[in-house]
């Protein structure tokens, strides 16, 4: 009886620190090799410091891959959602509570091998077709200062675009690039042609979500920087450090 008894406290108090622990909602898309899902199971280096920060912060969550404008569109609208991995711009300054970053990138423009498109700075292709995906900061941020750019439903399809001559050029992070481009056996057709900027990537929450917790999940990050676990997930990523 005192052994059923004990094991019953033990359970209540169990299912207690599970009611307490706040919750959040994590929505994102596959984004090489910061976010990826292998095997029905999310991995890449971002997400494995997420899931390590949450752990020290004593937060639970979910996390949900879908298209990127959807993730973008339900973190600013439903409490207690965040997304993950995005970019922090002046026009999005507003639409969340901006936790802290989680990665980097560059910004790089993509072209076929065969072509000879003599673009040494972006002020080159203004007269050039950009591809990007609905929603992508980096189609944002060209069309914003008057390029031309056709947005697709993804980053495959701009792939598919580019080698029949609908687009001129590709917008796109490296690593994630070089990872579609193998899957399709695409690295001879197409090539790395300039880079035109480099970001941070971030954990945008709902701006409703509570302050304290935030302050919790940015105080665990930044422990993680300083005791190197963060950097010794991304060398398992091969991720360069700047």
């Amino acid at each position: 009886m005192i052994l059923v008894a004990v094991a019953l406290a033990l359970s209540l108090t169990s299912l207690a620190a599970q009611a307490a622990a706040p919750q959040l909602r994590i929505t994102t898309e596959e984004s090489l090799p910061a976010v990826m899902v292998e095997q029905g199971r999310f991995t890449g280096y971002a997400y494995e410091k997420l899931r390590e920060a949450m752990r020290r912060a004593g937060i639970t969550f979910s996390i949900e891959l879908m298209p990127w404008m959807r993730s973008y569109t339900l973190a600013q609208q439903d409490p207690g959602t965040c997304v993950f991995p995005t970019t922090r711009t002046p026009e999005r300054e507003k639409l969340f509570t901006w936790v802290v970053p989680v990665a980097r990138t560059d910004w790089w423009l993509y072209g076929l091998a065969n072509r000879d498109y003599r673009v040494h700075k972006l002020e080159d292709a203004r007269q050039l077709r950009f591809g990007a995906y609905n929603g992508d900061v980096r189609g944002e941020y060209l069309k914003a200062r008057g390029y031309q750019v056709d947005f697709a439903s993804n980053d495959d399809a701009n792939i598919r675009k580019l080698m029949l001559g609908r687009i001129d050029l590709w917008v796109a992070s490296p690593r994630s690039a070089q990872v579609r481009l193998a899957r399709e056996s695409l690295q001879n057709e197409i090539t790395p042609i300039m880079m035109f900027n480099s970001v941070e990537l971030y954990l945008a929450c709902h701006p409703a979500t509570p302050a304290a917790l935030v302050r919790r999940l940015a105080a665990a990050f930044t422990a993680m920087e300083r005791d190197g676990t963060s950097r010794a997930i991304e060398v398992r990523y091969d991720v360069p450090q700047r």
